[in-house]
């Protein structure tokens, strides 16, 4: 069944539905706001997620967002693009694997990156940015043809580099 939900309403259940089953009680968690209420508080831990637009899959368990779209994970990960593709787990709505598109920015614990796209593995704490990528930190960059961010280490791997780095303070004592 394919249906065009409103993102608040959409988003909402998905929160609502993946609290549910991370804690197994089907009847707890917070419920889902009315059309023109509030919304319900965000849960740690889980994804948050903004759009103008939203279309579910419910059979092939994804869904597209498009029109300023804003997907965060904790205080370290927000991604801002024009459209994202997602996947959820078929135990429950929770999100397992995201695709920006349309020129995207990602802002990863005090670096951010700029790329044509990305590709993120919730599971294995994987973003993947490609197609010509910049990191900016500070004053300095550093550009790419792509990127690999371990989300929980912060490492990154980058090919085909080129670089504009401060240097410290060059006084002799």
């Amino acid at each position: 069944m394919r249906g065009r939900l409103a993102i608040a309403l959409a988003v909402t259940a998905i929160t609502v539905l993946a609290d549910r089953g991370s804690r197994g009680d089907p009847s707890g968690g917070p419920k889902a706001a009315a059309p023109g209420g509030s919304l319900p508080a965000s849960i740690p831990g889980n994804v948050e997620i903004s759009a103008e637009n939203l279309d579910v899959d419910t059979k092939d368990q994804s869904a597209v967002m498009w029109g300023k779209v804003v997907f965060t994970k904790g205080q370290d990960l927000v991604l801002r693009c024009p459209k994202i593709e997602v996947k959820y787990e078929s135990s429950g709505p929770r999100v397992s694997w995201a695709k920006g598109s349309g020129g995207v920015t990602a802002d990863v614990k005090g670096v951010r990156a700029e790329a044509p796209e990305l590709e993120l593995d919730l599971g294995k704490q994987k973003l993947w940015l490609r197609g010509g990528v910049r990191l900016y930190r500070g004053q300095g960059w550093v550009a790419a043809d792509g990127a690999e961010i371990d989300l929980a280490t912060a490492r990154v791997s980058m090919t085909n580099v080129k670089a504009s780095l401060p240097v410290g303070n060059l006084k002799k004592p």
